[in-house]
């Protein structure tokens, strides 16, 4: 677990500051900020809230990182992946429906469609990796060719179909999560 001193250290190296800078800054020793950063005192809320400003953060963000960073990058080991007859779909960002979006690949197999989808808030954005789609909103159909994307309000019932002999992969996003 991190103490508090080392989160104060680590803030003040990123910032590119010496324990005196940082002291000059808050009207305190250097001797009080080493002492800070070794754990051997305790600042009060109201000096560690002058030291989390000097040092460009706040008493909120401070203790609100957690121990885990938030996860940024995701490999292919992190997809979770489902397989049925029609497609293969993979969600690239695990847990994303709790997010604002919701990403996933979409491998429709040879003359196969994706559910029809009902209206609903949100929109849905795709970008055709490989082959070509035609993709179903309301009374009108839209195909998609490899390097094109599409983009529309999800409020018509709406559906995807491979009308080739061949695969098809497209990334589909859905705002807010759907899938």
């Amino acid at each position: 677990m991190l103490e508090l001193g080392d989160r104060i250290k680590q803030l003040r190296l990123q910032c590119d500051l010496t324990q005196e800078e940082l002291a000059n800054r808050c009207e305190l020793s250097k001797g009080y900020i080493s002492q800070l950063e070794n754990d051997l005192t305790s600042p009060s809320i109201s000096t560690l809230n002058d030291i989390l400003t000097a040092l460009g953060s706040s008493l909120k963000e401070f203790f609100s990182e957690s121990e885990t960073e938030e996860k940024i990058v995701f490999k292919e080991e992190d997809f979770i992946e489902k397989v049925t007859e029609e497609m293969t779909l993979n969600w690239v960002v695990p847990n994303a429906q709790k997010n604002l979006m919701e990403p996933i690949t979409v491998t429709l197999n040879p003359y196969m469609q994706t559910q029809e989808d009902v209206p609903h808030e949100g929109e849905e954005f795709g970008y055709v990796l490989d082959g070509e789609i035609t993709l179903h909103l309301g009374k009108k159909k839209y195909v998609v060719k490899k390097g094109e994307s599409f983009y529309y309000t999800a409020d018509k019932v709406h559906y995807i179909i491979n009308t080739k002999k061949v695969k098809a992969t497209f990334i589909w996003i859905s705002s807010p999560p759907s899938f």
